[in-house]
């Protein structure tokens, strides 16, 4: 399938969204998700739909689309400023029409055609922008909140119009004015809000350097970032950015990545150390080498992430669209069943005709529209300042009923840095010649415990040679190879049988095998978190109840378990890793919810499996795929935090749609009764908009 995102102009309310998105979705090979907030839509489609075809569609219901070419770059201010003139303009025209019209004393000869002439230009120029979307609607037979804001305002004016030219009759002038004041103002507020929820993405991507210093044939040359390759050196002086992933081969400093993970102290590296691209170097020069370019760089991934959940859909907004597409020509209908009702009650033709445009005017969905977009843009933009990145929001409903959450051990509660404590080996065994051909064989695995056995050797000065023959992973097991003409395994300790354990029970030990024989056991230590007790603890004070699960030993887990406050019962050990996929189902059969946090290929299929993935950033990009939620921070401590922004940022929605429906339940049948006046049911309509956003703004003042 491919991808296509369109910028949307036009749309008024969640009305137009569902209208456009069943339009793209009536074309066969086509899922469309149409989002009213961001005025976007993502399309995936089959090579034969064309991006023209897409476009073509949106235009014959009433829109404009144009194919987006930078999601990521500044939002055009010209609609703004134009909105931003039509409203000064209008209240300087308006307020004279409101005054004199609402203070008796102030009616002199002739004001109602003063009234008249202020109004009208009010209404025409003012008013363009509904009126013409509304026109718009009317000639593809559809109906949008700009037809009720359109029908009342000039049902408003021309009976006014009328009353002048007739000499006979009330008039409601300042009610189509100011009514049209109201509505521009909420609209530039509700755009101003709009730009303000995604902020936060905006200035993700902004951290991205657009140039870079490539080091060249001794020669610094200033080059575009879209133009490094995977190799070049890249020179960062002291307050740059660096400008793509990398590994340092020269120079130390501290980088500051508050801006990408949240981690407010900036960061010792030094050379081997890998960097991320947009971090911000704070005092020392580095040479790094480029791993990672273009779009395959941690931000860009980022910027992606977060882009795609905006775009996506929580299953509860997908019933305020439905909703929202059938309010507006449901309105149409009470407004002119409360018009019939007044009249046939032999109510005078002047009231009739006030309760029912209080009705067209107070019952526009645009807070149904925004209630659920709004809150999952600044949601997942605050959580990509907090390191945590929400790639789908399908997931929000899901957190709410998570009672479980599962860890793996080695680098999600452990550092992933294991130590070599020892080379135990068997009579007549040299331990060097064991821990080099171990490490000979581990030079070819990326696995934490092989890393930490290559360190060993190489720190005694042994020689590794260039690495195995005929090398094979078993997961979850060990590996082999052939160095110096001998087959050597080098496997999880006990998992060959008959083979009498030599290390202690509550570390993590491996044997060195060759000739059928073991030949010595190595043991190794993995610290554990600074932070992860806090986080168990957080857990357990939320009623989530943590679990471990790994592929240690059960000596080793439950030693882990006992620093960071796990329970023996809830500790899972010695397990494949295609087991701990099947060690969650086990859990969901039982009847849990159950979150994974994990960091490994290995627990790819798991973190796929369960019912919220939670992925640590620093692990495997399989991982980071399969997981619904990535951590780019290491520290544990995110994992609670990022369940309490997933809820909280539900919690928000629910609150948005409870006040959307509320309002228009509540103000429909006060407007049919009349009991309300059109001025104010304007102001309130506009108001409704704003709460919503504004509740939704909220979230970025989330701190964890």
């Amino acid at each position: 399938m491919t991808v296509t995102d369109l910028d949307l102009r036009g749309m008024s309310c969640g009305s137009c969204a569902a209208r456009i998105e069943g339009a793209l979705n009536g074309i066969d090979g086509v899922r469309a998700a149409v989002n009213f907030a961001l005025e976007r839509a993502h399309v995936q489609h089959e090579p034969a739909v064309s991006a023209t075809d897409l476009i073509r569609v949106v235009e014959s219901t009433g829109y404009q689309a144009s194919v987006v070419v930078d999601p990521f770059g500044p939002a055009d201010d010209a609609p703004n400023d134009e909105l931003r003139r039509r409203l000064i303009g209008s209240t300087l025209l308006a307020l004279p029409v409101v005054a004199v019209s609402m203070v008796m004393p102030w009616h002199f000869v002739g004001w109602q055609w003063l009234s008249l002439a202020l109004t009208t230009l009010v209404v025409a120029w003012g008013g363009y922008p509904f009126h013409r979307a509304a026109l718009a609607g009317l000639r593809h037979r559809t109906s949008t909140m700009d037809t009720l804001v359109s029908l009342g305002t000039l049902a408003a004016y021309l009976w006014s119009a009328t009353a002048v030219l007739r000499g006979v009759g009330p008039v409601y002038f300042e009610v189509a004015a100011a009514v049209t004041v109201f509505l521009l103002a909420g609209r530039y507020a509700e755009v101003r809000a709009k730009r303000a929820s995604g902020a936060a993405l905006r200035s993700l991507v902004s951290l991205a350097a657009k140039d870079a210093v490539v080091s060249r044939d001794g020669e610094e040359v200033p080059v575009p970032v879209s133009q490094l390759q995977v190799g070049d050196v890249v020179v960062v002086r002291p307050g740059e950015r660096v400008a793509t992933d990398g590994v340092i081969i020269d120079g130390a400093t501290a980088l500051d990545t508050s801006a990408m993970t949240g981690e407010p102290v900036p960061v010792d590296v030094a050379v081997g150390d890998i960097v991320v691209g947009g971090s911000l170097n704070t005092y020392g020069r580095l040479l790094v080498r480029a791993t990672r370019v273009g779009a395959d760089t941690q931000l860009a991934r980022m910027a992606r992430l977060v882009s795609e959940a905006q775009n996506s859909k929580a299953p509860v907004q997908r019933m305020a669209d439905r909703v929202a597409a059938i309010f507006v020509p449901a309105v149409l209908v009470i407004a002119a069943v409360t018009m019939a009702g007044w009249l046939l009650t032999g109510q005078p033709a002047a009231s009739a005709f006030t309760a029912a445009v209080e009705v067209l005017i107070i019952a526009c969905p645009c807070a149904l529209g925004l209630a659920t977009p709004t809150a999952i843009l600044v949601g997942t933009g605050r959580g990509a300042q907090l390191g945590i990145l929400i790639k789908d929001p399908t997931l929000l409903e899901t957190v709410d009923g998570v009672d479980t959450v599962v860890f793996d051990k080695t680098g999600t509660l452990t550092t992933g840095a294991m130590t070599v404590q020892d080379v135990e080996v068997q009579p007549g065994e040299d331990a060097d010649l064991v821990l080099a051909r171990a490490a000979a064989v581990e030079s070819a695995s990326e696995h934490p415990v092989a890393a930490a056995i290559v360190a060993a050797a190489r720190l005694r000065g042994l020689e590794l040679g260039s690495g195995p023959a005929d090398f094979v992973n078993h997961p979850g097991t060990g590996v082999v190879g052939v160095v110096d003409g001998v087959e050597v395994a080098v496997s999880r300790a006990g998992s060959l049988a008959g083979v009498e354990l030599l290390a202690p029970a509550r570390q993590t030990a491996v044997q060195v095998t060759w000739g059928g024989q073991v030949r010595g056991v190595i043991t190794l230590a993995d610290e554990v978190k600074p932070d992860s007790a806090t986080a168990i603890a957080e857990l357990l004070a939320m009623g989530i109840t943590p679990m471990l699960l790994t592929g240690d030993s059960p000596a080793v887990a439950r030693r882990v378990a006992e620093q960071v406050g796990i329970s023996a019962d809830n500790v899972i050990a010695g397990v494949l890793p295609t087991e701990k996929s099947d060690a969650i189902e086990h859990l969901q059969a039982s009847g849990r919810t159950v979150a994974m946090v994990g960091d490994g290929v290995n627990d790819s299929v798991a973190l796929a499996v369960a019912d919220i993935g939670m992925a640590m950033g620093s692990g495997a990009d399989a991982a980071i795929d399969a997981g619904d939620l990535t951590l780019i921070r290491t520290e544990v401590h995110t994992v609670p935090t990022a369940l309490r922004l997933s809820a909280r940022t539900l919690r928000t929605i629910r609150m948005n749609l409870f006040w959307a429906f509320a309002y228009n339940v509540a103000a429909i049948p006060l407007a049919a009764l009349g009991w309300l006046n059109p001025m104010i049911a304007g102001a309130a309509m506009a108001c409704s908009s704003l709460l919503v956003v504004t509740n939704s703004l909220r979230l970025k003042r989330f701190d964890g």
